[in-house]
């Protein structure tokens, strides 16, 4: 996805209707959806290639632009004939006065499709962990998934999921499952029962995984194992600013650890350790390892005064 963000000021109402007239001052770019993700990817020092649909239009060659600038790889891009997501934001004096997005969610067609396969293959040879972002924009239907899933298993690679709900069990045989509260309960058709969560584990199971990690906002994650243990990883944020993006930093981290060799459980702790400074920036933001590390650092300092 392409974010637009018109900035400007409010000084008076429409005389053709009862709205606000915004005069715009500035406009941003900027990366959304899953090329989010790959500029976090990129932030913490790992390679990203991203594999998505763009159209044939200014929007998909903003996009392509943007991730040139942060080295990286765009060539698994595939454009196809319908415009590239964009959602644009017009906000006055920092509060968002109305959004509008630019969009076809159905599912890719057929040839669409046939090109989109031929570059899971090429983009997979030469990855060291998979990422699946699903956004319910029509890309990863379940052809694409299982396609993706039996590469990368083959391969021996890390796959990390960020699902949504149109194909939310369509994702077996993934390393790291990540749905957050309100995903899971509207898949499960159950509400989650935060102090007593031992069913979470037949969860797991249904879903055909290796580790579902659950996302709590404030309350931090539970990570849940195919052994049946139950982790629970409280929030290391200071202050929360702005919690838009703090998935797609998670999901980042999540995969770069894995490739570099971390347990599931350590990289669920330094992906929470990411998301705690995500949440103290403004925006969808990007995390760096050193912030990680001084966030490391400051919490474990901030415990040893709290016990002395």
């Amino acid at each position: 996805m392409l974010d637009i963000y018109l900035l400007g000021e409010v000084e008076r109402i429409s005389p053709e209707a009862p709205v606000p007239v915004v005069r715009v001052r500035e406009r941003r770019l900027a990366l959304g959806g899953a090329a989010n993700v790959v500029q976090n990817v990129a932030a913490l020092g790992a390679h990203p290639a991203l594999l998505a649909t763009i159209g044939r239009d200014e929007h998909g060659r903003m996009l392509r632009g943007i991730m040139e600038s942060i080295d990286a790889d765009a060539t698994a891009l595939v454009e196809i004939g319908r415009p590239t997501t964009t959602k644009t934001r017009v906000l006055a004096r920092l509060q968002q006065v109305v959004r509008f997005d630019e969009e076809d969610d159905s599912e890719i067609i057929k040839e669409d499709l046939e090109r989109v396969l031929e570059a899971v293959e090429s983009v997979i040879s030469n990855a060291d962990a998979l990422i699946l972002e699903d956004y319910n924009k029509g890309l990863l239907v379940p052809a694409v998934i299982r396609r993706a899933i039996t590469l990368a298993r083959a391969r021996n690679i890390p796959i990390v999921v960020d699902p949504k709900y149109r194909n939310f069990f369509a994702f077996n045989g993934s390393t790291m499952f990540k749905p957050n509260r309100r995903e899971l309960e509207a898949a499960l058709g159950a509400a989650v029962d935060l102090d007593h969560p031992e069913a979470l584990p037949s969860a797991l199971e249904r879903l055909g995984v290796e580790h579902l990690l659950l996302t709590l906002g404030e309350r931090g994650m539970i990570l849940v194992a195919r052994s049946g243990s139950v982790q629970r990883i409280p929030t290391t944020a200071r202050e929360v600013y702005d919690v838009v993006g703090a998935g797609d930093t998670v999901t980042a981290y999540l995969a770069a650890t894995l490739a570099a060799g971390a347990t599931s459980a350590q990289a669920a702790v330094i992906a929470n350790f990411a998301a705690g400074v995500e949440v103290g920036k403004l925006g969808a933001a990007t995390v760096s390892a050193v912030e990680v590390l001084a966030a490391y650092d400051d919490f474990f300092e901030r415990g040893a005064r709290n016990s002395a």
